[in-house]
């Protein structure tokens, strides 16, 4: 079923007009959101801690931040861009008891209203505006002129203009240049989750670590294994998302091209497909947001095992070697 799409031409900024939109959180996405929106006329205020690496961008930026407990009593729209694993705290000591009938609280993922770990008053709208791509790529698009495509979703219409706000706010940050999907938070945050889990960063990861450990545990030099495997990805993925998976087969070697049809099929098996399935499944039915929700908890201590283990697999280390080599590539260590 195709998704409905809409451009600036299908709303305007009236939703917006002598309205208050404060920003919460001043992180890759807010900072991109608060500028957009002020320099397309909305009166915009922005919460962080002041003393915070984000709050002195805010203050760079014109921005006086502000407690969020503050901006909240000040708002008319809410825009909540802090970290999934924070909001629920910082909505119930900080916004919830601030909220007054007809507010908008408007998020740019679905998690925390999808699977309930924050709970919602009746009388205010809930919507949200999820461009897709990272903030610096917002605010650049929109300084250009342009804008990145953005998904927009309708949770809750207490005051009936809630899709006129949200589409305000998509069009006021750029949206409405790039082309604005219309959605469901369920629909957005399950796949959002799932792409991230199965291709973009787990199933990618997994896929480059074992390609790495095939190559060196069969005798092969740690440098052509880390080339083959990693360094080239950008290559290919760069051909992908420009023309997709046919652009990026015809610009490859015919050798490339035989043996991505040949052994593709033999990487992802139907058996990895039905892991697939069951990561969906995990997903849909709540099992992986309360094992997140779980070990942030804990002190995020899985989490963090995970990270520390993968710091230093030899992939990482060979990788830094190179990178350092090739200084065109601006190479960044964390």
């Amino acid at each position: 079923m195709a998704i409905e799409t809409l451009y600036d031409k299908d709303g305007s900024l009236n939703a917006l007009q002598g309205k208050t939109v404060a920003v919460i959180g001043y992180g890759s996405q807010g900072h991109a959101h608060a500028q957009n929106l002020r320099d397309s006329g909305v009166k915009v205020i922005v919460a962080n801690r002041k003393e915070s690496a984000n709050g002195k961008l805010a203050a760079e930026h014109g921005f006086d931040p502000l407690p969020v407990a503050d901006a909240v009593k000040q708002a008319d729209v809410l825009i909540i861009t802090l970290p999934d694993e924070v909001q629920p705290d910082v909505y119930n000591e900080s916004i919830k008891p601030n909220l007054t009938a007809g507010m908008t609280l408007g998020t740019t993922h679905g998690f925390n209203v999808h699977f309930n770990t924050i709970e919602l008053p009746k009388d205010i709208n809930v919507i949200m505006v999820a461009p897709k791509g990272p903030g610096h790529t917002v605010r650049s698009e929109f300084e250009r002129g342009g804008g990145v495509p953005s998904l927009l979703a309708v949770h809750q219409d207490a005051t009936g203009d809630a899709f006129d706000i949200a589409m305000a706010w998509a069009i006021g940050n750029g949206g409405g240049k790039g082309g604005i999907l219309k959605t469901n938070f369920k629909d957005e945050c399950e796949t959002d989750l799932f792409g991230e889990q199965a291709v973009l960063c787990g199933g990618l990861s997994a896929l480059i670590k074992a390609g790495f450990e095939t190559l060196t545990e069969a005798g092969y030099p740690p440098e052509l294994a880390y080339f083959e495997v990693c360094h080239e990805l950008k290559l290919i993925i760069n051909l992908i998302e420009r023309g997709g998976l046919n652009y990026m087969r015809y610009s490859i070697s015919n050798t490339a091209e035989f043996g991505d049809y040949y052994t593709g099929p033999k990487i992802i098996t139907e058996q990895t497909k039905q892991v697939m399935k069951d990561v969906l499944t995990h997903i849909q039915d709540g099992g992986f947001a309360k094992a997140f929700r779980d070990d942030y908890a804990n002190g995020f201590k899985w989490f963090k095992a995970q990270k520390e283990a993968d710091h230093t697999h030899p992939v990482e280390v060979v990788g830094k070697e190179l990178r350092a080599m090739m200084p065109w590539l601006k190479p960044v260590e964390i």
